[in-house]
């Protein structure tokens, strides 16, 4: 109720500017008193993934938090989970602004960020700062000037820096505001990189002495051949678990709204349906021998229910969460 009644005033104001206030806010409250104006008592619903265990099965997508700065804030909201990123090897600016389109018809947005992130190095400081001792994700990508037969040195760069800080670690291979990043999702391409990341993990758990599973976020734009390629590549590979998934590049239901021919990904409600049929496909084509993390339009317990019904063992949130505020995790939480 409470975030419902601020949000009208915070949907006034430009996009990108109230994310930045926000992630400021929470920055500076997320380990102190101060946090009580959104800090939440979630029931302990445990779920053990990828050699995980997880205090409940939802979680913060990546996107949100990109340079890890309010890790804190968001523990307090009672996330089972959080991801911060996609963190680069190096500081970028991402696209031209605007770049963030709410569509509040269609609880959706459309964005073109683009990686923007002040590198990985920062992130890490910030992950070092943190009080948070729970599970926490590190997704991580390639910067937009590195050619695409060179990306994996840019995935292992960032592997190699912050895998002794994370839980667990995912590969984004599926934003559609990178150019070519989504080729990497494709036969010999994703092949290549899997195996070398492959080899880089055990490469780290050798020198930490500890095993960090690895996670690949793929697109909802991809047919039943794609995702049924993609699944077998997975296997093969040995890799831990896969996220379904990131933003769409279709603008079904959406075409005729203000800001609906905006380039770039589009998240929430208009992604769901799509988001869910990976998430089926996969399930079959994995048959479980990977878990998959569910995400993608989720804004409600009958909407995670959903994707948990299609296969998915967890579930993430991000523009349900700015929609409905900290009260959708209890929601999911009490519907699981």
């Amino acid at each position: 109720m409470f975030y419902s009644a601020i949000r009208n005033v915070l949907f006034k104001i430009d996009p990108e500017t109230i994310h930045e206030l926000t992630i400021k806010g929470f920055k500076a409250t997320g380990a102190t008193p101060l946090n009580l104006f959104y800090k939440q008592n979630i029931q302990n619903k445990p779920v053990d993934v990828m050699g995980i265990t997880f205090p409940n099965p939802v979680g913060l997508a990546a996107g949100l938090d990109k340079n890890g700065e309010c890790i804190d804030a968001f523990a307090a909201m009672g996330f089972g989970f959080v991801e911060v990123g996609t963190v680069t090897p190096r500081p970028q600016p991402g696209n031209e602004k605007p770049r963030i389109f709410r569509l509040p018809e269609a609880n959706a947005i459309i964005n073109r960020m683009g990686f923007n992130n002040k590198g990985v190095d920062f992130l890490v400081d910030q992950v070092r700062k943190a009080k948070f001792s729970g599970v926490l994700g590190i997704n991580i990508g390639k910067n937009k000037d590195t050619p695409e037969d060179k990306a994996k040195d840019d995935y292992i760069h960032c592997m190699r820096k912050v895998y002794n800080f994370a839980t667990y670690i995912t590969i984004n291979i599926s934003s559609p505001n990178t150019p070519g990043l989504r080729s990497l999702q494709y036969g010999d391409a994703l092949n290549e990189l899997l195996s070398a990341l492959k080899a880089e993990q055990k490469l780290l758990t050798a020198q930490y002495g500890k095993y960090i599973p690895i996670a690949v976020k793929i697109a909802p734009d991809l047919t039943a051949p794609e995702v049924e390629s993609i699944a077998e590549c997975l296997i093969n590979n040995e890799i831990d678990g896969v996220i379904a998934t990131n933003t769409t590049l279709s603008r079904e239901g959406v075409e005729n709204l203000e800001h609906g021919g905006e380039q770039g990904g589009l998240s929430g409600a208009p992604v769901k349906d799509k988001s869910t049929q990976v998430i089926k496909l996969l399930a079959k084509a994995l048959d479980n021998k990977l878990p998959i993390i569910g995400v993608g339009g989720i804004a409600s317990g009958s909407d995670a229910q959903e994707k948990i019904a299609a296969g998915a063992k967890l579930v993430q949130v991000y523009t349900g969460f700015i929609y409905k505020g900290p009260s959708l995790v209890k929601d999911i939480v009490n519907a699981l």
